[in-house]
This record gives structure tokens, C-alpha cells and sequence, in this order.
């Protein structure tokens, strides 16, 4: 049985995901993700009801494989430079400053939903911030292994709290999205430090 439902699966190509996830989102920033329904990607994307079901299961896995799809790095193992600067900055590099701004505003109303919709945050957690935590981590333990970071310091476990803090108060405290730049020069100037890693070459 497992078997049939892989055949299934692996009849919609690269390609045509990315154009559902592509619609997924336009939809979502549309009408929100409450009023978006599984009939309306159906139409917009002239695929079968059914055949959404059967590759994602419901709305929320829909909408969260959709936000995994467009993540500028998909695994950040991907960046491995030599130093935890360089990794952040080579991570920074990738970020798209129209992006970053149009998905940011998508985070804050899937936000909301959330509150409203346990299926929304259980898969939310599971498929991006659990995997984004563990990502950071790595990148973090490659630091430490290195020795550029002890393994004792104290900021190792805030680090992606403060990379969020970023996102969060450029928009409640500046009313702007943040970006590339801004994040880089966040990075020199208060995550690196508080690990104790120079900001300099």
C-alpha cells in the first residue's frame, strides 16, 4: 500500500510542485490562510481536489510545504565556509531583500493563524522551526568545534532567539522589513560577540 501512495506522489514533477507552491503562497497573501480553501488552489492551479489530498494531506501541510519550498537555504549545511562568520555572512548573502519583505508580512499573518488553528502551528513547528533550531545548531557545533566558540557559552542557546528578535523588531520598532544588510551588520554587531567570536577577518 505504501508503495502505491509513493507511485502517486511521484507523479507531480519538480516543476509542477513549485508552480502549486507558487500559487499556494499567491493565494495565501491574497485572501489569508482562513479564507483560503483547498477548492481555491484547486481552481487556481487546475489540479484535482483529490490529487491535493492525497499529495498534502490538508491545508496546513500545503501552506507549510509551500514555506519550506521557498527558503532561500533549504539545509544549512549547505554553507560551510571555514569560520562562523563567514557562514553567517555566506547565509546573509543568499537572503533577498523584495523577498524578505513580502514573506515577512506573509510570517505575520500565518502567525496569527496559528493561534486560531493547531493543525497550522503543529506543522509550522514541525517542518520549519524544529528543522531551522537543528540547522543552527550545527552550524553553531561546527563553531565550537572548531574553537572558535566555547562550549560553555552561555549565548549558544539564544542565538536563533536573537536572529529573531532582528525580524521582529524591525518591524515593530522601525515599521520596516529588515534586510540583508542590516541583518549582516546585526550579526557583527551583537550575535558574534555575544558567542566571542571576532567580527573582523
Amino acid at each position: 500500500m505504501a508503495e502505491v501512495a509513493a507511485a502517486r506522489r511521484s507523479r507531480i514533477t519538480p516543476e509542477r510542485e513549485a508552480e502549486l507552491y507558487a500559487a499556494v503562497l499567491d493565494l495565501l497573501r491574497e485572501v489569508g490562510y482562513d479564507a483560503l480553501t483547498m477548492d481555491a488552489v484547486a481552481a487556481r492551479t487546475r489540479s484535482s481536489k483529490a490529487t491535493l489530498y492525497r499529495q498534502w494531506g490538508g491545508k496546513a501541510q500545503l501552506v507549510v510545504k509551500a514555506l519550506r519550498h521557498i527558503k532561500p537555504v533549504k539545509n544549512f549545511d549547505e554553507i560551510d565556509t571555514g569560520s562562523l562568520r563567514g557562514d553567517f555572512h555566506a547565509l546573509m548573502a543568499r537572503a533577498d531583500d523584495a523577498e524578505m519583505e513580502q514573506n515577512g508580512a506573509l510570517m505575520r499573518g500565518l502567525a496569527t493563524a496559528m493561534h486560531a488553528n493547531p493543525d497550522l502551528h503543529s506543522e509550522f513547528r514541525s517542518q520549519i522551526i524544529e528543522p531551522e533550531i537543528a540547522d543552527s545548531r550545527r552550524l553553531l557545533q561546527r563553531a565550537v568545534d572548531r574553537g572558535e566558540v566555547r562550549a560553555d557559552c552561555p549565548a549558544l542557546e539564544f542565538v536563533v532567539h536573537m536572529m529573531l528578535g532582528a525580524f521582529v523588531t524591525c518591524a515593530v520598532l522601525d515599521d520596516r522589513p529588515p534586510t540583508a544588510a542590516f541583518l549582516t551588520s546585526y550579526i557583527d554587531a551583537v550575535v558574534l560577540p555575544a558567542l566571542g567570536v571576532p567580527t573582523t577577518d
